[in-house]
């Protein structure tokens, strides 16, 4: 591929507007380079431009899932919830795009179709899907961990001739579900929050499940005046708190071990947390995702909620999780999803022993029998962390594809380079905390990294920069055997690409903590890049 024009070459070629893409705009401008954004959307948000699906909010905080880096826009900004929805958040995006003057470097309704490696010039030459080759020195994936939409291979599923809509496709003016028969496929993040609402509405909702997951009240409410101001008045103790702890949070967590704990105490500390709502208990005690006879009790406490909220006992098994670790599949946070099953409207099929056969052009059909929708939603998730990534023809030297390199599963150095694709850095990528933590205290941190990194470069006359294969072999064996002491393992997630046909069963997030992988980034970064392969012009 020839490079580009000098008319379309730029420092930086970012891929994605979302919260990764913006942030990364905004620092590099600050280097001075002259950066180009690509977004397929029409709009800036990323996860929050087409996720809004009937009650789509953040399962974390809204004042803790949000900048940090400008002061005055923390300031400035009021959230109205605790836990903000989607419609908020993308109102919170669009403020910071405006506000820094960012849109204008941002070409929308463009996909990136291929990137290849002009080892000759050390340029990405990079192809749209208009046919339009642009050229930059730098390289940076900023595609989201969650954004490619799977949609289940069920047979007859074209067929269906009433309303289908995808939790993650869902139409921007909205959709009616006033007085309709409707089916939910799934139960993950997506349906559990989207039910309720659905529920409300709907004349019938039938919700297929094929496995339960555990989930938690969000207790979600409007923030008051008082803990506004408190937080504003404490940000940058909160900030400096979530950067260090495991999951990028701002938690207590307990150093104890639950086995030092009594029953009793064990119980308080439980439903203490449980008040509180989100994933603060993830907190509770040190082995909670060690050691799984200790991972058992807080699955059992759940399982406990589960059977209180629910009035039917039958109902309330099926919802009940057996097959997995607390955490190995990604616990949800509610506002009266279980309890959304004791209205007489709504009822729970599952489908974990016999899938549904095929989709008619009326509905769908399990075990024989046919049941009738006016609407289909599906909540099936996303080929999660490498889907995004490997959708783009991605070749690094020697011509050498992502794809290829990826067959067996990702491999990568800290997930923010690869081997063989200098230049190329991707924003909380396979082999990095990314999904298992507060994404946006992951964002910052892989931004500000390889911003770091790009004015190293340009200050010492450095033309590229690559992991070594050695240092990436060594990064994916401590990314393996760190994830193979969890729990994360014994479960069939998405974590592991399991939701996805001949996707390779790998453990796609590194599971050492955000604070952990934050030291080891500042570690190589002050190192000066020791284990990289950094080559002068010429």
């Amino acid at each position: 591929m020839p490079p580009a024009s000098a008319s379309a070459r730029y420092d930086a070629i970012v891929v994605g507007a979302g919260l990764s893409g913006l942030y990364l705009l905004h620092r590099l401008r600050e280097l001075g380079l002259s950066v180009l954004v690509l977004e397929q959307a029409s709009g800036v948000g990323g996860t929050w431009f087409w996720n809004r699906y009937p009650g789509a909010r953040c399962d974390i905080e809204s004042m803790t899932y949000s900048y940090s880096w400008s002061h005055e826009l923390e300031q400035e900004w009021t959230w109205t919830e605790r836990y903000a929805a989607q419609p908020e958040i993308l109102r919170y995006i669009e403020h910071v795009t405006d506000r820094f003057d960012l849109r204008r470097d941002i070409r929308f309704s463009t996909r990136v179709a291929e990137a290849a490696f002009d080892e000759e010039h050390d340029l990405w030459s990079v192809t749209t899907d208009g046919g339009r080759q642009l050229a930059a020195t730098f390289l940076i994936m900023a595609t989201g961990c969650l954004s490619v939409p799977r949609v289940p291979d069920i047979p007859g599923l074209e067929r269906f001739a009433g309303e289908l809509h995808h939790t993650g496709m869902w139409p921007h003016g909205g959709v009616d579900f006033a007085g309709r028969r409707v089916g939910v496929i799934g139960t993950g993040s997506s349906a559990v929050q989207a039910i309720p609402v659905i529920a409300e509405e709907a004349a019938q909702v039938t919700v297929f499940q094929r496995t339960p997951n555990f989930s938690v009240p969000a207790w979600n409410a409007p923030l008051t005046p008082e803990a506004i101001a408190d937080r504003k008045s404490r940000y940058d103790v909160y900030r400096r708190k979530a950067r260090t702890t495991t999951a990028g949070n701002p938690w207590n967590s307990r150093e104890q071990s639950v086995w030092d704990a009594t029953p009793e105490e064990r119980e308080r500390e439980f439903e203490e947390r449980y008040a509180v709502g989100g994933f603060c208990l993830h907190a509770a005690y040190s082995d909670l995702f060690s050691d799984p006879e200790a991972n058992e009790l807080v699955c059992e406490f759940l399982r406990n909620k589960i059977r209180e909220r629910v009035h039917d006992p039958a109902t309330a098994e099926l919802l009940c999780p057996d097959d997995h670790p607390l955490g190995t599949k990604r616990m949800c946070v509610d506002t009266g999803y279980f309890e959304t099953y004791n209205r007489p409207n709504v009822r729970l099929v599952s489908i974990r022993e016999t899938p549904v056969e095929e989709v008619t052009e009326t509905g769908l059909r399990v075990a024989g029998e046919q049941f009738t929708f006016d609407a289909i939603v599906l909540g099936t998730g996303f080929d999660a962390m490498t889907g995004a990534l490997l959708a783009v023809d991605l070749r690094g030297r020697g011509g050498l594809s992502l794809r290829e390199k990826w067959a067996e599963g990702p491999r990568s150095s800290l997930g923010l380079t690869i081997a063989g694709f200098p230049n190329l850095f991707t924003v909380t990528g396979p082999g990095s905390p990314s999904v298992l933590s507060n994404m946006m205290v992951s964002i910052e941190q892989h931004v500000d990294w390889i911003a770091g990194c790009i004015a190293h470069l340009r200050e010492h006359g450095i033309a590229t920069i690559e992991p070594s294969g050695e240092t990436e072999d060594a990064w994916v064996d401590h990314v393996r055997e760190v994830g193979d002491a969890s729990l994360y393992p014994r479960a069939k997630s998405w974590y592991m690409g399991a939701n996805i046909p001949g996707k390779p069963r790998v453990l796609l997030p590194y599971v050492g903590g955000v604070g952990a992988y934050r030291e080891i980034c500042d570690a190589v970064a002050a190192q000066g890049y020791d284990g990289f392969v950094l080559r002068r012009p010429g």
